[in-house]
Order: structure tokens, then sequence, then C-alpha cells
């Protein structure tokens, strides 16, 4: 049976007995552009059915798309040219199913699309729960903050740390004098090395002989200790990179001609308060500085600085001091008490990495111009411990690859043990970090470091056997659950025990 369009005018029907509802838009824009007279009685407006056919295999999509607004009320263009009538725009026989589709949520689609939505539930869903929970922590405690773990009665006479903060310039000024006597032909090459090794070694051990010489607060000595490894790592960096500079200039087949050594105190300036830990004579920069974008920045990181603060104070301390020694009890106490901090431990690290790694970081890019801020990537997507380590640090990770894995590999060093000495690097330091403003020697942030070598190739094997999600799950679960308040627990009463032993 055939189909009359808006016109009047008999449609035969294509091989379904269907309408082709695209040869209706065009026949019907040209019976209006024909003054209202219809035109289209021709028979070459009549298309077979192979025709029709191919005709609507190329505008499939097209009617896919405006079948759902067709049914809403039909299509704008259609309504208008139809005069409002929507009788022949989305006719019951055309079919509504065309291929094969999968539900959003099944595991071949699910990570097709966006799930921005659920991320806003989420993100409703947490807020709306902590915020009860704070609610209810405060009418059962009252308000638990207090000042003297971060800052004591001795904090503002802390001042042997701040000149010592002060003093760590003196170190990358010695580097360039070493480079510019190298330049100048006044030492040769293994004396400056002997320097360079002098000077990397002082700055370490000097701020350590000051941190447990003084009886400083908790915060002054990590501060101290962080800025301390921060331009240690710099100043090796600068160093190694010179060397190997200075190395390709000298060299009669240069991989690249245009390398020239030369020692500029303003491109070392720059990289000692760039946020990188690599050096190199010149970096990407970007056109200007927002200062709008570092106001909102700013605000942020003063907001998410005082929610950690706020969690740590009214959360973290009192679940630790109302526990026992996590080594010396219950195993079950242990375990419980394990479980209730990992969720504030959590918050807290969360709002370190964000408040650090994103605010911090990309405020002091933007106020140097500096251009590649890419100091994270989705570690959160982390399918073994492996990737997690490569991509949430990334700073460290490009100075770890730069100047210890790929040199290791260079001398023959297997990658194995290549990777093992890349974690010990790191563990000595996150030890020193922890360690000498504590004042306690217990190597639980090493052990608990150097732990990550076995984890590292069980969840490669894991994702390899199992799929990524094994991974990912476990990375997670070392991450929250075993590490990181184990080692809060520890380290908390430890220190207890150091202060009573003293007293």
């Amino acid at each position: 049976m055939a189909v009359l369009d808006s016109g009047g005018v008999a449609v035969p029907p294509t091989e379904n007995g269907v309408a082709d509802l695209d040869r209706l838009h065009r026949r019907k824009s040209r019976s209006d552009s024909s003054n209202g007279l219809l035109s289209d009685t021709s028979p070459s407006d009549d298309v077979g059915a192979a025709a029709a056919e191919r005709d609507r295999v190329d505008s499939a999509a097209e009617e896919e798309a405006q079948g759902t607004a067709n049914l809403a009320g039909g299509d704008a263009e259609t309504r208008e040219s139809a005069g409002g009538d929507v009788r022949f725009t989305y006719r019951p026989s055309v079919p509504a199913h065309r291929r094969t589709r999968e539900s959003p949520l099944s595991s071949d689609a699910i990570f097709k699309q966006s799930h921005a939505g659920l991320f806003n539930l989420c993100v409703v869903v947490l807020v709306a729960v902590n915020s009860r929970l704070i609610i209810e922590n405060l009418m059962k405690y009252g308000w638990l903050i207090r000042t003297d773990f971060w800052f004591s009665s001795t904090s503002l006479r802390d001042w042997p740390l701040f000149m010592c903060c002060l003093s760590l310039s003196v170190f990358p000024l010695a580097a360039f004098t070493v480079e510019k006597m190298v330049l100048q032909k006044f030492i040769s090459e293994p004396v400056a090395i002997i320097l360079h090794v002098i000077i990397t070694l002082t700055e370490v051990l000097y701020p350590v002989y000051v941190t447990l010489r003084c009886d400083s607060a908790f915060l002054s000595g990590v501060t101290l200790m962080l800025l301390t490894c921060i331009v240690w790592l710099k100043l090796v960096s600068y160093a190694h990179t010179s060397y190997d500079i200075r190395t390709l200039a000298n060299s009669a087949d240069k991989v690249d001609p245009e390398i020239s050594y030369y020692v500029s105190l303003k491109s070392l300036a720059y990289f000692m308060v760039a946020p990188t830990l690599c050096y190199q004579p010149s970096y990407p920069r970007s056109p200007c500085i927002r200062k709008g974008w570092v106001a909102r920045q700013f605000a942020k990181l003063v907001i998410f600085t005082g929610l950690m603060g706020f969690i740590i104070e009214q959360y973290i301390n009192p679940i630790v001091r109302n526990s026992k020694h996590p080594l010396k009890g219950d195993l079950l106490y242990a375990i419980e008490r394990v479980l209730k901090l990992s969720v504030p431990n959590l918050y807290v690290w969360l709002c370190m990495f964000y408040c650090f790694f994103h605010l911090w970081l990309n405020i002091l890019a933007e106020l140097l111009c500096f251009g590649d801020r890419e100091f994270y990537k989705d570690w959160w997507n982390a399918k073994s411990v492996g990737d997690y380590w490569r991509m949430w640090n990334m700073p460290v990770h490009k100075w770890m690859v730069r100047h210890v894995y790929f040199p290791c590999l260079r001398i023959k060093i297997p990658k194995v043990p290549a990777i093992i000495i890349a974690f010990l690097v790191s563990a000595v330091f996150h030890e020193l970090c922890i360690a000498v403003p504590c004042r306690l020697f217990n190597l639980w942030a090493f052990m608990g470091i150097m732990f990550q070598v076995p984890l590292v190739f069980i969840t490669n094997f894991l994702q390899e056997r199992f799929g990524s999600m094994v991974g990912n799950m476990i990375f997670w679960f070392s991450f929250c659950i075993f590490g990181q308040p184990m080692c809060v627990l520890l380290y908390y009463h430890d220190l207890m025990n150091r202060k009573g032993s003293m007293s």
C-alpha cells in the first residue's frame, strides 16, 4: 500500500514496505522550492527498491538520530514543511532496532563512554555520608584540634632549622663553581666528580645533624628533610647532566652536532626553583601568567590543607592515641585498628596528593611559566604496583629513570637488580624524611618501600594471568589498608615509647 506525503502524492514503498524518510525530506524541499507546487511526479523520483535500499543504508545513522526526536514530536524541519503535521515522520513500520548493541554497563561497553554523572553521584554521596560522620563526631567528642604535635612551644624557636634551610642555597653555588672550573680547565674531570660527591654528601648530612641536635617540632623537621632531599636530587641531576653534556660536546662522533657545553648561573637558578628534578639547559615555557587562575588554585590549596589538618587532628590522632602497638597486642584488635584508620588515612593522603602534586606544583609552574606540567598520570588506574610507582610521582620517576635505572643498565647491571637499586634509593630517602624528624631509626619506612619490590613482580604476574582488574584491586588493598595505616601506627607507638622512656 502506498503512503501519502503531506502534499497528497503517493510514495511507493521500499522493499520492507516503508516509505523512505530521507527521500520524503528531499521531495518536500523540492516541493517548497517550487512555490508550493508539486513537481515530483516524474518517473525519476520513483526509484527502484535497490536504489531505495542504498539510500536507506546511507542515511541509517541520520534516521537513527532523528528517531528519538520524531518520537518526541517529529523532526523540526518536517513539522515546519508539513504545517505541524507529524503523521509521516516516524511510522510504526520503520525499524526501531537496526544493529546489535551492548548495554551501557556491560563489560564490553562500560569503558567506551563517559561516567561523569556517576562520578558526580559518588561525590554527592561522599559529601553526604562524611558530613553526617563529621557532625556525629563533633557532637560525640567535641572539638579535638590541637597544635602541639605540629607546632610545639619551641616551634617559634626552631631558628637553627630555618637557618639551615636558608644555607642550602650554598650547595648549588658550590656545584656551579665546580662546573665553571671544569669549563675553564682549572680542574680535571676526576677532581670535579670527587668535588660533586663531597658537595652532595655534605648537603644531606648537614641538615640531618642539625635536625637531630635540635629539639624541634615534627613539622619543622619534616619540612627541612623534604627540602634537603629535593635539593640533593637536583644537585645530582645537575652534576650528572653537565657531565653527560660535556662528554657529548667533547666527543668526536657527536649524536647532535649542535650540542655545546656551557655553564649558566641563570639556568641553574631557574632549575633549583622549577617544579622538576631533572636538569636541562632550557625548558618548554608557557606564554604568560594567569593571575586569576593562580588565585583560584591558591584558594583551593588553603581549603584542602585545612581539610587535611582537620582530618588528622579530629580522626587520626584519636584513633592512634587509643590504640595499642600493632605488633604487641591481639591480632584481631590490630586488624580492627588498621581498618578503622584506613579511611581517614586515605582521605589525608588524597588531600596531600591533590595539594602538592596538582595545586602547588601547578601554581609554581604557572608563576615560573614552566610548560611541562605532567606531574602525575592516572595512577588510580594502575594495573600493578609497578604502574603506580611509574605514574603517581612523575618528577621522581623521571629522575630515577634518568639517573639511576638506565645508568645501571648501561654498565651491564641486569634489569631486576637495577629495579631493586632504584627502590633502595627511594627507601633511603623515605626513611630520612620520617625517621630523622621523629628521631627513630626502626626502618619501618625503609622496609615498607622495599616490600614494594616483590609486590611489583606479584602484581605483574597476576595482571598477565588474570587481567588488569586483579592487579588494580591488589594495589588499592595494599595502598589503602595494609601499607600506610600500619606504618602510621608503628611510628606513632614507637614515638610515644621513646618519649615515655626519655621522661
